[in-house]
């Protein structure tokens, strides 16, 4: 074909595709092109397809001496399979373990803290809580109006203008 073996031609085409891919990993975010309703025409199924296709298609005129027809066809047949696989069990689950490290003051009440700077009776302490978006500090103040000393654990009440209002948290068996 055009005067170069198909072996020549899978290997060019398995070269520039990779090549497009690495440019694809740097510069991905910055020219998100992808269809999120239309999984077919995100970039990285297309290029894993094509990289699958000449990859096999590649191995298959090397190695096996069938017609360049049905190597094409069995090629297009595995690539397939594997860019379905990886869609399936690797792009898939990635996009969805997407975690944002970001919290509401609502997710917050309910939470037990502990006091990293005392809270006075009627001024502001400071409390950490502990949790699945990392270690968080946050301007306290009493909600019963009593002193709280340092170290002590406390449940956040409810949350006001970035202030918690906390109360003493009195069960012996939590500890963080």
């Amino acid at each position: 074909m055009f005067g170069y073996s198909l072996e020549v031609i899978y290997l060019t085409i398995l070269i520039a595709i990779g090549c497009c891919t690495v440019l694809y990993l740097f510069f991905a975010d910055m020219a998100d092109v992808s269809l999120d309703t239309i999984p077919i025409f995100d970039p990285s199924i297309i290029l894993s397809f094509i990289t699958f296709t000449a990859a096999a298609g590649y191995i298959f005129e090397r190695f096996l001496s069938l017609s360049s027809i049905i190597n094409l066809a069995i090629s297009l047949i595995i690539s397939s399979i594997f860019t379905a696989l990886l869609y399936f069990f690797l792009l898939v689950p990635l996009r969805s373990a997407e975690v944002s490290l970001a919290y509401t003051d609502a997710s917050l009440e309910s939470q037990v803290a502990r006091v990293i700077v005392p809270i006075p009776l009627d001024g502001y302490g400071e409390i950490v809580i502990e949790g699945v978006n990392g270690i968080i500090a946050k301007r306290a103040a009493s909600y019963h109006n009593v002193e709280i000393p340092y170290d002590t654990h406390v449940l956040i009440i409810e949350i006001r203008e970035g202030t918690a209002f906390v109360a003493i948290y009195e069960n012996e068996e939590f500890t963080f």
